[in-house]
């Protein structure tokens, strides 16, 4: 059990620093798009840079049209900043002292959640406004073998839980 703590740490640290990078980047994106600071333009505004803070260089590039930019581009970052988030507070659960504790259920009923229903609307509303690439449906389906495998986990979790009140209260 002592490496599963170790490699939960590891991966705890990793996905919080990754939801910490998509999260800033979608909120710099934003402000980038929104105030035009930071902002760039190519071939009559067809196409937009959003630049390195301070700088010229060009750090994320895009079309410039209103539903690319909110479905595919603002969105996109945001959700992966929302996955990453929760996938670092399932990897936390793993090296809590107590595996099986409601924090770590509620977790994983978010992260279970978030998988099943989250890429499929995004979908949706997206292809209102905008082509849906077959990328993006593959992205939405592994997305959603996520969220069963994570309500799996859950199942399991609430099990163990429910067993360890019942050892708790026979001791």
């Amino acid at each position: 059990m002592n490496k599963v703590k170790i490699i939960s740490r590891i991966l705890f640290y990793i996905t919080r620093v990754l939801a910490f990078f998509y999260l800033f980047t979608a909120a710099y994106s934003l402000f980038a798009l929104v105030t035009g600071v930071f902002l760039g333009f190519r071939e009559n505004k067809k196409y937009f840079h959003v630049m390195y803070p301070f700088t010229e260089k060009p750090f994320l590039n895009g079309d410039y049209n209103m539903s690319y930019i909110i479905f595919d581009f603002l969105l996109v970052l945001g959700l992966y900043g929302l996955f990453f988030l929760l996938a670092s507070n399932i990897f936390k659960v793993f090296f809590q002292p107590k595996l099986f504790t409601e924090f770590g259920i509620r977790q994983l009923r978010y992260f279970y959640w978030a998988n099943l229903f989250l890429p499929g609307l995004t979908i949706f509303f997206a292809s209102i406004f905008a082509e849906v690439e077959d990328m993006a449906v593959i992205l939405v389906i592994l997305h959603f073998i996520l969220g069963i495998f994570a309500y799996f986990f859950a199942a399991i979790f609430r099990q163990g839980l429910q067993l360890q009140k019942e050892q708790d209260l026979f001791i």
